[in-house]
């Protein structure tokens, strides 16, 4: 699947077809679902966003809503093409030493704690505050990514890897957290079938299988499974990424992921009606706790952690980038939505709380994108 150009201006077949085309995509449906959620449409929006899909999942309920399917079906698809990327780059580019890929995931720990330890010291003395420590831990590899492709050059090949790699530590480490901290038990046998299902795809890549259909029907399964057992299904992309053979890595996947799944994404997650809200309510604990947490804590972490892991010798920063691109791509890491609002979903039960959180959420975001899109556009060229 590619983006028909053919019958386009030379320019804008070249845009459509460049990174930077995709990412304008994105980030156009999310301000179009942000601005109909705060519209007097916001009836309508909020109607099609909370659609009804209630099937069931190999006996359990599954995703609810078109939004839940969206996050937790289709998004799979995108974590699938990210671990493809990384992949490539283990084997033969900006990741294919052990220094360098463990600067990503020590910088992913450094932005898990350091905006935890923010969020507890601004809410210390709110007894009701306490269970939403983990909701500033996030980064939204999905919004961090178009930011650095509309950067273009500003951000060197090897740094966005970093950022990408981080995203996806990120992103796991979140979900244990959600597993260990904010779920009950997890269904046993879905989830040693689960594991025997994944086992299955591995001997059949080491087997050198390389017909589609079993890897496609192997990560539906295996994606059914998660839902069964509790877990977070978006683990499944990540899990057939892995287990991908590298022939099988096609570009209509990304065609797919940039053009349809990432814009429906925005488009309804990103559609936060903040009715009733004002600036004054940040300065309460929760809010003011997850802005900080987004804004300070996690460019601290993640910049504090890298440096101090390459001043070590523990890693290796990414070629062609300086201390001041490092520091710009930290401030891209506060931006934490999907899974820090479903943290926030998890954490309270009192709807003011969750109100509260969210708010703290989009405004701790949407500072750091435009903090870090400043920051790396206007400051020294790589």
């Amino acid at each position: 699947m590619t983006v028909p150009t053919t019958f386009l201006p030379q320019r804008l077949r070249a845009f459509l077809c460049s990174p930077a085309g995709g990412a304008c995509a994105l980030l156009l449906a999310s301000v179009l679902g942000f601005g109909l959620a705060n519209s007097p449409w916001a009836g309508a929006y909020g109607a099609v966003a909370q659609w009804p899909l209630r099937l069931a999942v190999l006996g359990a309920p599954g995703p609810h809503t078109l939004t839940a399917w969206v996050s937790d079906g289709l998004m799979a698809l995108f974590f699938l093409s990210i671990i493809l990327e990384i992949r490539q780059e283990i084997s033969d580019g900006h990741l294919s030493s052990p220094p360098k890929v463990a600067l990503p995931l020590i910088g992913a720990l450094g932005g898990m704690v350091v905006p935890a330890l923010v969020y507890v010291f601004i809410t210390r003395g709110a007894a009701d505050a306490a269970q939403g420590w983990a909701i500033p831990i996030a980064t939204d590899a999905a919004f961090t990514l178009p930011i650095i492709l509309l950067l273009g050059t500003r951000v060197a090949p090897a740094a966005r890897v970093w950022l990408m790699a981080l995203a996806v530590f990120d992103d796991l480490l979140g979900i244990a957290v959600i597993a260990i901290f904010y779920s009950s038990a997890p269904c046993w046998p879905a989830l040693g079938c689960a594991c025997m299902v994944l086992a299955g795809l591995v001997a059949a890549r080491r087997g050198r299988v390389v017909n589609p259909c079993v890897y496609g029907l192997g990560g539906v399964l295996l994606w059914g499974l998660c839902v069964r057992a509790g877990v977070q299904p978006t683990l499944a992309g990540v899990a057939i990424g892995a287990c991908l053979p590298a022939p099988l890595a096609r570009p209509a996947l990304n065609a797919v992921v940039t053009w349809g799944v990432l814009p429906l994404f925005g488009f309804l997650n990103v559609g936060v009606s903040l009715a009733g809200a004002h600036m004054g309510m940040l300065l309460a604990p929760v809010p003011l706790g997850v802005l900080l947490g987004l804004v300070v804590g996690k460019p601290v972490g993640v910049f504090g952690a890298s440096v101090l892991a390459a001043r070590l010798g523990l890693a290796s920063l990414p070629e062609a980038t300086s201390l001041h691109m490092l520091f710009g791509l930290s401030l891209l890491c506060g931006i934490g939505f999907t899974i820090s609002l479903f943290i926030a979903s998890l954490a309270f039960t009192d709807p003011a709380l969750v109100g509260a959180a969210k708010l703290g959420i989009v405004a701790g975001s949407l500072v750091a994108a435009l903090s870090g899109w400043l920051w790396l556009r206007f400051g020294d060229k790589p």
